[in-house]
């Protein structure tokens, strides 16, 4: 018959032993250490001042009393070290580290994870709550794929609801895209003095449109005049307009108004001309009210020119006269249009 048992190694009482409570009381002290087992810390020598039942777990390379006990167990017990071999299954807490570790028969290692695992809420070094049930805080992200591809899923319960993907700088959402109540796709994006805006949408069918794109048609209201010779006319109506683009302060001349050009960048500009006149004409298109992006030079009829010119943001554009003739202003007329490619 053995003198232990299996598991914990509490000695057994043996037949007509002599002074039995030593032997009961080192098995009742044995199994209050290691019933709801709790380890102090992982250290390789022992501690100053160790407390009566404190358990630590030997670390190589053992040292001092702790020499040649590497990977046991080391309980203070009345004064001395006691030595414990863990056995495979064993589970503890770790209290330097507040975790519970098991051991696998080597090293005590973190429990693993069930491989069908469902939570209610998940944190990755950061705090879930009610909303954001997953949580995550760190440098970067990694979605790789299992066999060919990878596919990230974003649903929502209908039309009306948003599935998207908000991008936020020192927590304040600066653009978002996905479906944003509703089944186009968009992007989004928050400037500090617009606010938030779509700036590009495609349709189920696959439609692109720029809905904040720079754009005008304008024109004088419907007359005709015979502006003096380097004089400027400008616009009283906006046909149609976006991104911003509008009139600026009457001109001098008293024929409405500039073009205020709103963002930076590379526009296609169409100036069409209606003049009165048989003879030789020019028109330029002036920037700033000095300097000529575009001009036109035609005679009777109406005729357009198409150009390609840099414009800045805050930059104006009017129509200025060379020489002395008569034209028809009006939608489908005299006109400016302009996009930003």
């Amino acid at each position: 018959m053995p003198d232990t048992t299996t598991k914990l190694a509490l000695p057994f009482i043996m037949p007509a032993q002599a002074q039995k409570h030593v032997t009961h009381n080192e098995a009742l002290l044995r199994l209050d250490a290691l019933v709801q087992l709790v380890i102090t810390s992982g250290l390789s020598s022992p501690p100053t001042d160790p407390l009566d039942g404190q358990i630590h777990s030997v670390i190589t390379p053992g040292t001092g009393a702790w020499s040649g006990h590497e990977g046991t167990l080391a309980l203070f017990q009345d004064g001395i070290w006691v030595f414990i071999t863990p056995r495979a299954g064993w589970t503890a807490v770790f209290l330097d580290e507040e975790r519970l570790k098991l051991f696998d028969g080597t090293d005590w290692i973190e429990l693993p994870l069930p491989s069908g695992a469902q939570f209610e809420r998940l944190g990755i070094a950061a705090m879930p709550d009610s909303y954001n049930r997953l949580s995550l805080s760190s440098p970067a992200s990694l979605f790789n794929h299992a066999g060919d591809s990878h596919r990230l899923t974003i649903n929502k319960s209908g039309t009306a609801e948003t599935a998207s993907l908000i991008f936020q700088s020192n927590w304040q959402g600066r653009a978002e895209m996905g479906l944003a109540g509703e089944d186009r796709f968009s992007l989004k994006v928050n400037g500090d003095v617009t606010g938030w805006r779509q700036a590009v949408s495609i349709t189920p069918e696959g439609y692109v449109r720029h809905d904040q794109r720079p754009h005008a048609r304008a024109s004088l209201n419907t007359a005709t005049l015979t502006p003096a010779a380097g004089s400027f006319t400008g616009f009283d109506v906006l046909h149609l307009s976006g991104g911003d683009v509008a009139l600026g302060s009457p001109l001098a001349s008293g024929n409405g108004r500039p073009l205020v050009v709103s963002a930076s960048g590379l526009y296609v500009l169409s100036l069409t001309v209606d003049a009165n006149s048989t003879g030789t004409h020019t028109v330029h298109v002036s920037r700033n009210g000095s300097i000529d992006v575009a001009s036109h030079i035609g005679g009777a009829g109406v005729s357009s020119t198409v150009a390609l010119v840099w414009l800045d943001a805050g930059d104006t554009l009017a129509l200025r006269h060379l020489g002395t003739i008569q034209y028809d202003f009006g939608y489908g007329k005299t006109e400016l249009s302009l996009t930003l490619l």
